[in-house]
């Protein structure tokens, strides 16, 4: 039986603790990839925009992607759709790891490695495109509808812990073992999330193959979210703070060059965000917003945007170490809030497709705002275009509260 309004409802629930396990360890070994390879690539290039190349890598084939992975989804048996691209994805890093190896690196240049590194972030991404809104999916088909809001957020906070630890391990393992010891670490990970993934329960299609069109399917998912007001300001919102608003991405620069803290600083200014984000989300699973949320959501964003140009202009560890961490605080309200809003509004029979669409505005809004960083580094300055950023995303949520009053004023 669930009491109402346990704040543990969700996790009494055997198969969605191995989803979650499984998603923690996944999520880790993904994020401090990405830790690594903006490490990586940028000592081999020490070209700022070389960072931001990384993200227009992976975003390309994960938007273009997206919306038929939904329809993919949709149609498709989940559990084994998510372990495939597990695997795909276990299959990546290693051939990264190959890269790290002193034989690699005496057969190719840096530039020669930089571009097989872009190469592979290209199929993770095509990975991404599929497994991504697959575990969002699959959270709908393990609750009841009544303790969905709980389950939404324990999935957020379980990928912002996994992306703190990510995030602030990978800078010590990368200054103790290196590269090539970091992408073993990452191989463990995979490997320890598959033996969780792998006890989910089969999840049938409730859609046929061959039911509809790809084509039809695919305008079916879009037409909801477009007629979706709620759903499409909070998602446009994200999309355009994030993509002007992605200061993270210059983080190397700032370690290294700026802030002068070397890896171990690089791992804590990465971790930051995530950190001040686990906090809350950990306060919004005890106390669950009530009401105002959509006010509550564009209030985050516009502090969101004040932290970043904080950071940008910051000279002082720890002085841009809290402007993250308070980044992370609000950002990880909206997580929630947009979360809950797609989970609650979107109908069984077309998840795969709305949380499809949903990670293509959430990997416009990162990887794109990744290469818009490392664009606006190489035009303004690193400092400049971090700051611009936080302008530009304090402006969007100014646009928005004048021209989404349904999404200013939503409550659920």
């Amino acid at each position: 039986m669930i009491i109402k309004n346990d704040p543990f409802a969700s996790i009494k629930i055997a198969e969605y603790r191995n989803l979650m396990a499984g998603r923690f360890l996944f999520i880790m070994g993904l994020r401090m990839m990405g830790t690594l390879v903006g490490w990586w690539i940028y000592n081999l290039t020490n070209d700022p925009f070389a960072i931001g190349l990384i993200g227009l890598s992976e975003v390309v084939p994960a938007v273009t992607l997206a919306l038929y992975a939904g329809h993919i989804i949709d149609i498709s048996e989940k559990r084994k759709l998510l372990l495939g691209g597990v695997i795909l994805y276990f299959s990546t890093v290693i051939m990264l790891l190959f890269l790290s190896t002193d034989y690699t690196s005496v057969h190719l240049n840096n530039n020669q490695i930089a571009f097989c590194i872009y190469i592979l972030i290209f199929f993770t991404g095509v990975i991404r495109a599929f497994t991504g809104p697959t575990f969002g999916v699959l959270i709908a088909y393990i609750v009841p509808k009544e303790t969905l809001q709980n389950a939404t957020t324990w999935n957020q906070g379980t990928w912002l812990s996994a992306s703190v630890t990510g995030h602030a391990v990978c800078g010590f393992l990368i200054a103790a073992f290196g590269i090539t010891g970091t992408l073993i670490t990452i191989t463990f990970l995979i490997i320890g999330a598959s033996v969780f993934l792998i006890r989910l329960k089969q999840k049938p299609a409730l859609n046929k193959r061959g039911e509809k069109k790809t084509w039809d399917s695919v305008k079916e998912g879009l037409k909801f979210v477009f007629k979706t007001k709620e759903l499409l300001g909070a998602l446009s919102l994200d999309l355009f703070a994030v993509l002007f608003g992605g200061a993270v991405a210059m983080v190397p620069v700032y370690a290294r060059d700026i802030l002068k803290v070397g890896p171990e600083g690089f791992g804590f200014l990465n971790a930051a965000a995530d950190m001040g984000s686990i906090c809350i989300i950990i306060l919004l699973t005890l106390f669950p917003l009530k009401r105002k949320q959509g006010r509550t959501l564009l209030f985050a964003v516009a502090v969101f945007g004040a932290c970043i140009i904080v950071f940008g202009l910051s000279k002082i560890f720890w002085l841009s170490f809290t402007a993250l961490f308070v980044a992370g605080l609000v950002d990880g309200i909206s997580v929630v809030i947009r979360g809950t809003i797609t989970q609650l509004k979107t109908p069984d029979n077309m998840r795969g497709r709305v949380m499809s669409v949903n990670s293509m505005f959430i990997n416009s809004s990162n990887e794109l705002g990744q290469f818009e960083s490392g664009l606006a580094a190489r035009l303004m300055g690193v400092i400049t275009s971090v700051v611009f950023g936080g302008c530009m995303t304090i402006a969007v949520v100014a646009a928005t509260w004048f021209k989404a009053p349904t999404l200013r004023k939503m409550e659920y």
